[in-house]
């Protein structure tokens, strides 16, 4: 069972990522945000496996915007899946700085899918307010330090 420390930190995780959401889909129209079934479809048109359903918080269709009541999938090489990543530091040259945490599941995905993946950096400071978009090789060069951590339930 998780601490009411553990708790209260998710809560507060979860409040941030919804902050940047917010954010994003107020200041791109490109991105997306999916339903529940909208994300089965997405893993579904893209040939992927359901496991990987909480791997990415928004998407990009090329050719298609937020303003639009439905969307369909024809090409699905024009579907970009974004992972966020957000954070409350100020990072003037985002995502230099950024500390954050991520699962096997979204780098095998981010393997699997190449330029069709990107891990998406959301700085809130007021000072650094901004996003970055990378992909898993850009990524790669980027990363100072990589520890694995084991979470277990017992």
């Amino acid at each position: 069972m998780a601490s009411a420390h553990s708790y209260k930190i998710t809560l507060s995780n979860n409040k941030t990522e919804k902050q940047a959401i917010d954010y994003l889909l107020s200041i791109d129209k490109r991105f997306l945000l999916p339903t529940k079934e909208g994300r089965k479809q997405l893993l579904n048109v893209l040939g992927l496996d359901k496991k990987y359903a909480r791997t990415f918080d928004l998407f990009v269709l090329s050719g298609h915007t937020s303003d639009e009541q439905e969307i369909t999938f024809k090409d699905v090489k024009k579907v970009i899946l974004i992972e966020l990543k957000t954070t409350q530091k100020y990072l003037p040259n985002n995502p230099k700085g950024f500390f954050f945490g991520a699962t096997q599941n979204e780098f095998d995905l981010a393997e699997q899918l190449g330029e069709q993946y990107k891990f998406c950096f959301v700085s809130l400071h007021p000072e650094s307010l901004g996003y970055s978009l990378v992909s898993a090789i850009e990524l790669e060069d980027k990363v100072i330090n990589k520890r694995v951590q084991y979470q277990i339930n017992l």
